[in-house]
């Protein structure tokens, strides 16, 4: 039963792959560039994030700092994982095995490069949750843009959507359970070297001088 079940799950995905690479097909030609593109410079977008949310930390509690800390380190701990599951499935790439579709518009990975989960949406999902957790109403941003990044790779032709689909989740999860396991002790760490370190300016906004307050006459 289970492998009934998993032949028509990816059944359906790839009868919604040879859709997504027909419509991908018929799109203007400025598109197909941009999706080319965009597949890789969208995740830019996720380390402008990670940058914003580690200047505004820097005047909030050592709690979020942490956060703003952890979320790179995450990221990079889900793409790790993501690449160690490629290895445990070893999938082939869709657009090097489904036949009768329109050549991908991203190249086509060499074999071996495996396909199930997509380190790309692993990356997108860790980083999202990871924005999040810095700063909640961030999420407007983060999620649309961690899901576009998903259907980019589907669009460009080398990812099925169900091994996006698992990059998100995959991703997802290793943030939600990361962050919150180590933001005590980072936290920690942040409120020592807050206090005494030379790395205080890169941790805390740098207390107003006093000196340099306009002093009122009498």
């Amino acid at each position: 039963m289970e492998g009934t079940e998993t032949g028509a799950v990816f059944a359906a995905s790839e009868r919604l792959y040879r859709e997504v690479a027909l419509l991908a097909h018929g799109a203007p030609g400025w598109l197909r560039e941009a999706a080319e593109a965009g597949t890789d410079l969208l995740l830019l977008g996720f380390a402008l994030l990670f940058l914003a949310g580690w200047w505004r930390a820097r005047g909030e509690g050592a709690g979020v700092m942490a956060a703003a800390l952890l979320a790179p380190a995450v990221t990079t701990v889900a793409y790790a994982v993501s690449r160690s599951l490629k290895g445990v499935f070893e999938q082939e790439r869709p657009c090097s095995v489904v036949a009768d579709v329109a050549a991908a518009i991203a190249s086509c990975p060499p074999p071996g490069d495996w396909s199930f989960p997509s380190n790309h949406a692993a990356v997108a999902g860790a980083a999202a949750v990871a924005v999040v957790l810095v700063r909640g109403v961030w999420a407007l941003v983060a999620a649309p843009l961690a899901l576009l990044e998903a259907f980019s790779r589907v669009f460009v032709g080398v990812h099925y959507p169900h091994d996006v689909l698992a990059g998100l989740v995959v991703g997802a999860l290793v943030a939600a359970v990361a962050v919150p396991l180590a933001r005590g002790p980072v936290g920690a760490a942040v409120v020592h070297l807050r206090e005494r370190s030379a790395l205080r300016p890169l941790l805390a906004v740098p207390p107003a001088d006093p000196l340099a307050l306009p002093v009122k006459e009498a």
